[in-house]
Protein backbone atom coordinates (compact mmCIF):
# COMPACT_ATOMS: atom_id res chain seq x y z
CA UNK A 1 0.00 0.00 0.00
CA UNK A 2 1.32 3.51 -1.13
CA UNK A 3 1.77 6.21 1.60
CA UNK A 4 -0.88 8.55 2.46
CA UNK A 5 -1.83 11.33 4.94
CA UNK A 6 -4.62 10.40 6.97
CA UNK A 7 -7.53 13.60 8.09
CA UNK A 8 -10.15 13.49 10.67
CA UNK A 9 -12.33 16.45 10.03
CA UNK A 10 -15.02 17.00 12.38
CA UNK A 11 -17.66 18.68 10.23
CA UNK A 12 -18.58 18.96 7.05
CA UNK A 13 -17.63 21.98 5.87
CA UNK A 14 -13.94 21.06 7.20
CA UNK A 15 -14.10 17.56 5.07
CA UNK A 16 -14.98 19.73 2.12
CA UNK A 17 -12.66 21.83 2.68
CA UNK A 18 -9.76 19.28 2.68
CA UNK A 19 -11.07 18.06 -0.66
CA UNK A 20 -10.76 21.42 -1.84
CA UNK A 21 -7.25 21.95 -1.01
CA UNK A 22 -6.11 18.00 -2.08
CA UNK A 23 -8.20 17.81 -5.42
CA UNK A 24 -7.99 14.37 -7.39
CA UNK A 25 -5.52 13.32 -4.64
CA UNK A 26 -7.17 12.90 -2.05
CA UNK A 27 -10.09 9.98 -1.24
CA UNK A 28 -13.31 10.05 1.04
CA UNK A 29 -13.47 6.92 3.63
CA UNK A 30 -16.50 6.48 4.65
CA UNK A 31 -16.59 2.45 5.37
CA UNK A 32 -13.75 1.42 3.94
CA UNK A 33 -14.51 -1.79 2.64
CA UNK A 34 -13.92 -1.13 -0.94
CA UNK A 35 -11.17 1.37 -0.98
CA UNK A 36 -9.16 -0.37 1.97
CA UNK A 37 -8.67 -3.35 -0.12
CA UNK A 38 -8.17 -1.26 -3.47
CA UNK A 39 -5.47 0.59 -1.72
CA UNK A 40 -3.59 -2.51 -0.90
CA UNK A 41 -4.11 -3.46 -4.43
CA UNK A 42 -2.90 -0.34 -5.28
CA UNK A 43 -5.75 0.30 -7.65
CA UNK A 44 -6.53 3.31 -5.52
CA UNK A 45 -3.05 5.07 -4.67
CA UNK A 46 -4.14 8.48 -2.79
CA UNK A 47 -1.74 10.79 -1.12
CA UNK A 48 -4.59 11.85 1.38
CA UNK A 49 -6.99 10.04 2.65
CA UNK A 50 -10.42 12.33 4.33
CA UNK A 51 -11.76 9.85 7.05
CA UNK A 52 -15.44 10.98 7.54
CA UNK A 53 -16.23 8.63 10.51
CA UNK A 54 -17.06 11.91 12.79
CA UNK A 55 -18.81 13.34 11.09
CA UNK A 56 -22.40 12.31 12.89
CA UNK A 57 -24.56 14.56 10.84
CA UNK A 58 -24.42 11.91 8.29
CA UNK A 59 -25.63 9.24 9.92
CA UNK A 60 -29.54 10.00 10.94
CA UNK A 61 -32.12 7.86 9.02
CA UNK A 62 -35.23 9.80 9.77
CA UNK A 63 -39.15 9.37 8.19
CA UNK A 64 -41.58 12.42 7.98
CA UNK A 65 -45.00 10.99 6.66
CA UNK A 66 -44.97 15.06 5.14
CA UNK A 67 -41.43 14.98 3.49
CA UNK A 68 -40.89 11.13 2.77
CA UNK A 69 -37.48 8.96 3.97
CA UNK A 70 -34.05 10.43 4.72
CA UNK A 71 -30.91 8.24 5.19
CA UNK A 72 -27.77 10.25 6.16
CA UNK A 73 -24.48 8.92 3.60
CA UNK A 74 -22.91 7.50 6.65
CA UNK A 75 -25.78 4.91 7.84
CA UNK A 76 -24.48 1.35 7.79
CA UNK A 77 -26.09 -0.76 5.66
CA UNK A 78 -26.82 -3.02 8.70
CA UNK A 79 -28.63 -0.04 10.40
CA UNK A 80 -30.35 0.47 6.95
CA UNK A 81 -31.88 -3.41 6.62
CA UNK A 82 -32.67 -3.63 10.41
CA UNK A 83 -34.42 -0.43 10.68
CA UNK A 84 -38.23 -0.92 11.29
CA UNK A 85 -39.63 1.92 9.48
CA UNK A 86 -37.55 0.88 6.36
CA UNK A 87 -38.41 -2.75 6.47
CA UNK A 88 -42.27 -1.90 7.03
CA UNK A 89 -42.84 1.15 4.75
CA UNK A 90 -39.91 0.77 2.01
CA UNK A 91 -38.94 -2.73 1.86
CA UNK A 92 -37.50 -2.66 -1.38
CA UNK A 93 -34.84 -0.80 0.51
CA UNK A 94 -34.08 -2.97 3.14
CA UNK A 95 -34.16 -6.53 0.82
CA UNK A 96 -31.38 -4.89 -1.02
CA UNK A 97 -29.50 -3.88 1.76
CA UNK A 98 -29.83 -7.18 3.35
CA UNK A 99 -28.14 -8.77 0.84
CA UNK A 100 -24.68 -6.57 0.63
CA UNK A 101 -22.02 -9.13 0.99
CA UNK A 102 -22.01 -10.63 4.67
CA UNK A 103 -22.54 -9.13 7.99
CA UNK A 104 -19.50 -8.23 8.46
CA UNK A 105 -19.37 -5.76 5.47
CA UNK A 106 -22.89 -4.56 5.92
CA UNK A 107 -21.78 -3.56 9.68
CA UNK A 108 -18.75 -1.67 8.32
CA UNK A 109 -20.17 -0.20 4.91
CA UNK A 110 -22.45 2.88 4.28
CA UNK A 111 -25.30 4.08 1.92
CA UNK A 112 -22.65 6.39 0.45
CA UNK A 113 -20.21 4.30 0.09
CA UNK A 114 -22.40 1.83 -1.35
CA UNK A 115 -23.83 4.24 -3.57
CA UNK A 116 -20.35 5.46 -5.09
CA UNK A 117 -19.12 2.22 -5.75
CA UNK A 118 -15.98 2.01 -7.72
CA UNK A 119 -17.08 -0.07 -11.20
CA UNK A 120 -15.47 -3.83 -11.24
CA UNK A 121 -13.74 -5.77 -14.18
CA UNK A 122 -11.61 -8.86 -14.40
CA UNK A 123 -9.28 -6.57 -15.89
CA UNK A 124 -8.95 -3.75 -13.47
CA UNK A 125 -9.54 -6.04 -9.73
CA UNK A 126 -6.69 -7.48 -9.44
CA UNK A 127 -2.98 -6.91 -8.38
CA UNK A 128 -0.83 -4.20 -9.67
CA UNK A 129 1.87 -7.16 -10.59
CA UNK A 130 -1.53 -8.89 -12.79
CA UNK A 131 -1.98 -5.59 -13.87
CA UNK A 132 1.34 -4.46 -15.17
CA UNK A 133 2.02 -7.75 -16.35
CA UNK A 134 -1.70 -7.23 -18.98
CA UNK A 135 -0.26 -3.90 -19.81
CA UNK A 136 -2.79 -2.63 -17.46
CA UNK A 137 -5.81 -1.25 -19.10
CA UNK A 138 -8.17 1.64 -20.16
CA UNK A 139 -9.59 2.45 -16.46
CA UNK A 140 -6.36 2.51 -14.42
CA UNK A 141 -2.61 3.17 -16.32
CA UNK A 142 -2.95 1.83 -19.92
CA UNK A 143 -4.64 2.98 -22.85
CA UNK A 144 -6.37 0.03 -24.40
CA UNK A 145 -9.71 -1.15 -22.82
CA UNK A 146 -9.13 -5.49 -22.95
CA UNK A 147 -13.04 -6.34 -22.78
CA UNK A 148 -13.57 -3.82 -26.36
CA UNK A 149 -10.27 -3.53 -27.60
CA UNK A 150 -11.69 -1.61 -30.75
CA UNK A 151 -12.93 1.13 -28.56
CA UNK A 152 -12.08 4.13 -26.17
CA UNK A 153 -14.73 3.32 -23.94
CA UNK A 154 -14.54 1.18 -20.24
CA UNK A 155 -17.21 -1.03 -20.01
CA UNK A 156 -16.52 -2.05 -15.79
CA UNK A 157 -19.84 -2.92 -15.03
CA UNK A 158 -21.42 -1.11 -12.07
CA UNK A 159 -21.85 -3.50 -8.91
CA UNK A 160 -23.27 -1.59 -5.86
CA UNK A 161 -26.67 -3.24 -4.47
CA UNK A 162 -28.46 0.13 -3.55
CA UNK A 163 -28.68 1.54 -6.59
CA UNK A 164 -31.31 -0.23 -8.11
CA UNK A 165 -33.82 -0.25 -4.89
CA UNK A 166 -33.91 3.58 -4.59
CA UNK A 167 -33.55 3.98 -8.28
CA UNK A 168 -37.13 2.10 -8.21
CA UNK A 169 -38.34 4.37 -5.62
CA UNK A 170 -37.18 8.01 -7.93
CA UNK A 171 -34.47 8.74 -4.97
CA UNK A 172 -32.97 11.80 -4.89
CA UNK A 173 -29.33 12.79 -3.11
CA UNK A 174 -27.77 15.57 -1.22
CA UNK A 175 -24.26 16.62 -2.41
CA UNK A 176 -22.12 19.07 -0.48
CA UNK A 177 -18.92 21.09 -2.29
CA UNK A 178 -17.00 23.79 -1.92
CA UNK A 179 -19.75 25.87 -4.48
CA UNK A 180 -22.41 25.06 -1.81
CA UNK A 181 -25.08 21.96 -1.81
CA UNK A 182 -27.41 20.40 -4.12
CA UNK A 183 -29.97 17.97 -4.66
CA UNK A 184 -30.43 15.55 -8.34
CA UNK A 185 -32.00 12.44 -8.98
CA UNK A 186 -30.40 9.47 -8.51
CA UNK A 187 -31.07 8.32 -12.21
CA UNK A 188 -28.73 11.63 -13.24
CA UNK A 189 -26.56 10.91 -10.73
CA UNK A 190 -25.25 7.78 -12.66
CA UNK A 191 -23.28 7.74 -16.10
CA UNK A 192 -22.77 4.97 -18.04
CA UNK A 193 -19.12 4.88 -18.50
CA UNK A 194 -17.12 2.45 -16.46
CA UNK A 195 -14.28 5.25 -15.54
CA UNK A 196 -16.64 8.40 -15.13
CA UNK A 197 -19.22 6.24 -12.86
CA UNK A 198 -21.00 9.51 -11.55
CA UNK A 199 -21.78 12.92 -11.29
CA UNK A 200 -19.71 13.62 -8.67
CA UNK A 201 -16.67 16.30 -8.54
CA UNK A 202 -13.54 15.37 -6.67
CA UNK A 203 -14.35 17.63 -4.14
CA UNK A 204 -18.32 17.23 -3.59
CA UNK A 205 -19.57 15.06 -0.88
CA UNK A 206 -22.88 12.48 -0.96
CA UNK A 207 -24.18 13.66 2.22
CA UNK A 208 -28.01 11.94 1.85
CA UNK A 209 -30.49 10.48 0.17
CA UNK A 210 -33.85 11.37 -0.40
CA UNK A 211 -37.45 9.37 -0.89
CA UNK A 212 -40.41 10.69 -1.32
CA UNK A 213 -43.59 10.00 0.94
CA UNK A 214 -45.80 8.92 -1.73
CA UNK A 215 -43.51 5.87 -2.20
CA UNK A 216 -43.90 4.99 1.19
CA UNK A 217 -45.59 1.72 1.69
CA UNK A 218 -44.79 0.46 -2.05
CA UNK A 219 -44.18 -3.32 -1.97
CA UNK A 220 -40.98 -4.15 -2.96
CA UNK A 221 -38.28 -6.86 -3.40
CA UNK A 222 -34.65 -6.80 -4.34
CA UNK A 223 -33.16 -9.85 -6.04
CA UNK A 224 -29.65 -11.19 -7.18
CA UNK A 225 -27.68 -13.28 -8.64
CA UNK A 226 -24.12 -14.02 -7.33
CA UNK A 227 -21.32 -17.04 -7.41
CA UNK A 228 -21.98 -17.82 -3.76
CA UNK A 229 -25.38 -16.98 -1.87
CA UNK A 230 -22.96 -14.46 0.34
CA UNK A 231 -20.45 -12.09 0.33
CA UNK A 232 -19.70 -11.97 -3.09
CA UNK A 233 -20.96 -8.57 -5.40
CA UNK A 234 -24.07 -9.44 -7.59
CA UNK A 235 -23.38 -10.81 -11.57
CA UNK A 236 -27.18 -9.01 -11.81
CA UNK A 237 -29.57 -7.43 -10.01
CA UNK A 238 -32.70 -6.58 -9.97
CA UNK A 239 -34.87 -4.29 -8.06
CA UNK A 240 -38.82 -4.06 -8.28
CA UNK A 241 -41.33 -1.81 -6.22
CA UNK A 242 -44.86 -1.51 -6.65
CA UNK A 243 -47.76 0.26 -5.91
CA UNK A 244 -50.75 -2.24 -4.91
CA UNK A 245 -54.04 -0.92 -3.57
CA UNK A 246 -56.23 -2.50 -1.27
CA UNK A 247 -58.27 -4.42 -3.55
CA UNK A 248 -54.73 -6.03 -4.62
CA UNK A 249 -54.53 -4.21 -8.20
CA UNK A 250 -51.17 -3.25 -8.94
CA UNK A 251 -51.39 0.86 -9.46
CA UNK A 252 -48.09 1.60 -10.35
CA UNK A 253 -44.46 -0.96 -10.92
CA UNK A 254 -41.16 0.31 -11.31
CA UNK A 255 -38.05 -1.98 -12.21
CA UNK A 256 -34.35 -1.53 -11.94
CA UNK A 257 -31.34 -3.35 -12.68
CA UNK A 258 -27.78 -3.72 -11.42
CA UNK A 259 -24.08 -5.29 -12.69
CA UNK A 260 -25.07 -5.78 -16.04
CA UNK A 261 -24.15 -1.93 -17.19
CA UNK A 262 -21.70 0.23 -16.65
CA UNK A 263 -24.44 2.12 -14.62
CA UNK A 264 -27.45 0.97 -13.12
CA UNK A 265 -30.53 1.34 -15.18
CA UNK A 266 -33.91 1.53 -14.75
CA UNK A 267 -36.01 -0.90 -17.12
CA UNK A 268 -38.18 1.63 -19.32
CA UNK A 269 -41.42 0.12 -20.41
CA UNK A 270 -42.66 -2.03 -17.53
CA UNK A 271 -45.45 -0.29 -16.17
CA UNK A 272 -47.06 -0.15 -19.50
CA UNK A 273 -46.90 -3.84 -19.77
CA UNK A 274 -48.04 -4.73 -16.16
CA UNK A 275 -51.15 -1.87 -14.94
CA UNK A 276 -54.13 -3.23 -15.76
CA UNK A 277 -53.28 -6.55 -17.31
CA UNK A 278 -53.45 -10.18 -15.89
CA UNK A 279 -49.92 -11.52 -14.72
CA UNK A 280 -49.59 -14.18 -17.17
CA UNK A 281 -46.59 -16.28 -17.87
CA UNK A 282 -46.62 -14.61 -21.45
CA UNK A 283 -47.19 -11.53 -20.17
CA UNK A 284 -43.84 -11.79 -17.72
CA UNK A 285 -41.82 -13.37 -20.41
CA UNK A 286 -42.73 -9.95 -22.23
CA UNK A 287 -41.24 -8.39 -19.47
CA UNK A 288 -37.94 -10.24 -19.29
CA UNK A 289 -37.65 -10.00 -22.86
CA UNK A 290 -37.62 -5.97 -22.49
CA UNK A 291 -35.20 -6.84 -18.80
CA UNK A 292 -32.78 -8.30 -21.47
CA UNK A 293 -32.80 -5.80 -24.09
CA UNK A 294 -31.98 -3.21 -21.43
CA UNK A 295 -29.16 -4.91 -19.97
CA UNK A 296 -25.87 -4.89 -21.56
CA UNK A 297 -23.33 -7.07 -19.78
CA UNK A 298 -19.95 -8.10 -21.59
CA UNK A 299 -18.46 -11.43 -20.82
CA UNK A 300 -15.27 -10.19 -19.73
CA UNK A 301 -16.22 -8.20 -17.23
CA UNK A 302 -17.21 -10.90 -14.26
CA UNK A 303 -16.63 -14.22 -13.78
CA UNK A 304 -20.11 -15.03 -15.73
CA UNK A 305 -20.93 -15.61 -19.43
CA UNK A 306 -23.27 -12.93 -20.73
CA UNK A 307 -25.62 -14.89 -21.81
CA UNK A 308 -25.96 -16.55 -18.88
CA UNK A 309 -26.07 -12.86 -16.72
CA UNK A 310 -28.95 -11.98 -19.75
CA UNK A 311 -30.75 -14.61 -18.74
CA UNK A 312 -30.66 -14.69 -15.17
CA UNK A 313 -31.65 -10.96 -15.12
CA UNK A 314 -34.79 -11.83 -16.80
CA UNK A 315 -35.51 -14.46 -14.78
CA UNK A 316 -34.98 -12.22 -11.91
CA UNK A 317 -37.27 -9.66 -12.84
CA UNK A 318 -39.84 -12.04 -13.34
CA UNK A 319 -39.75 -13.59 -9.90
CA UNK A 320 -39.63 -10.20 -8.62
CA UNK A 321 -42.89 -9.71 -10.23
CA UNK A 322 -44.58 -12.82 -9.20
CA UNK A 323 -43.85 -12.33 -5.48
CA UNK A 324 -45.39 -8.78 -5.02
CA UNK A 325 -47.89 -9.27 -7.54
CA UNK A 326 -49.66 -12.92 -7.13
CA UNK A 327 -52.07 -12.80 -4.54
Amino acid sequence: MASFTLHRPHTLAEAVRLLEEHGAQAKLLAGGSDLVVNMRMRIETPAHIVDLSRLDELRAIEFDPACGLRIGALARLSEVAEHDIIRSRFPVIASAASQVAGPNIRNMGTVGGNLCLDTRCVYYNQSYFWRKANGFCLKKDGTVCHVAPGGRRCWAAYSGDLAPALLALDATIDIAGPRGERCVKLAEFFVNDGIKKYELAPDEIVCAVHVAPEFADWRGIYLKYRVRSSVDYPLAGVAVAARVNEAGRCEDVRMALTAVNPSPRLVKGVREMIVGQPLTPERLERVAELVRQTAKPLRTTVAASTSYRRHMVGVLAKRGLTALLTP
